[in-house]
């Protein structure tokens, strides 16, 4: 069986773990959480970061890590800024067909209908690279309506 590298979160000091949709993740094994500023990240040579305007994600990413940086969508921009070497790992985007289901309030992303909720867009980057999917989406609220929008099968 081939093992990926953990997932590491980089998520900002400031988030509110009542709202927060990674809630419940921290304890898996295959989850690395890091505070921003104060953590240091390890190597992420072997890491692709999610973001924005990048390439698509796509199944020759598969031998990859997963870092994602968790945060308001002002506080993610500055963290994506200030990452230590940048040029060490790859950045990509999520394909643009996924949409959220959470209820933003938030007006600072830059295209709303492609800002997915942290959750989503881990399930989505699991999905699209055929990692195992089960229990990720198991405290998320909106999980049924999320599934609704994007035709997904649970696992």
């Amino acid at each position: 069986m081939f093992s990926f590298p953990p997932t590491l979160i980089l998520r900002h000091r400031r988030e509110n773990l009542k709202k927060c949709t990674l809630r419940g993740l921290e304890t898996r094994p295959d989850f690395l959480f890091f505070t921003y500023p104060h953590d240091t990240l390890p190597d992420l040579s072997r890491y692709v970061l999610l973001t924005l305007d990048a390439p698509p994600l796509s199944m020759q990413d598969c031998h990859l890590g997963l870092f994602l940086i968790d945060g308001t969508w002002r506080y993610a921009a500055t963290m994506e800024k200030q990452l230590p070497q940048p040029h060490l790992f790859q950045r990509r985007s999520l394909p643009a067909e996924f949409r959220t289901a959470y209820p933003r309030k938030q007006t600072d992303c830059q295209d709303p209908t492609k800002g997915l909720a942290s959750i989503e867009a881990l399930y989505a980057a699991y999905y699209v690279l055929g990692r195992t999917r089960e229990e990720l989406l198991n405290n998320f609220y909106w999980k049924e309506t999320f599934f609704k929008l994007n035709g997904m099968l649970t696992f």
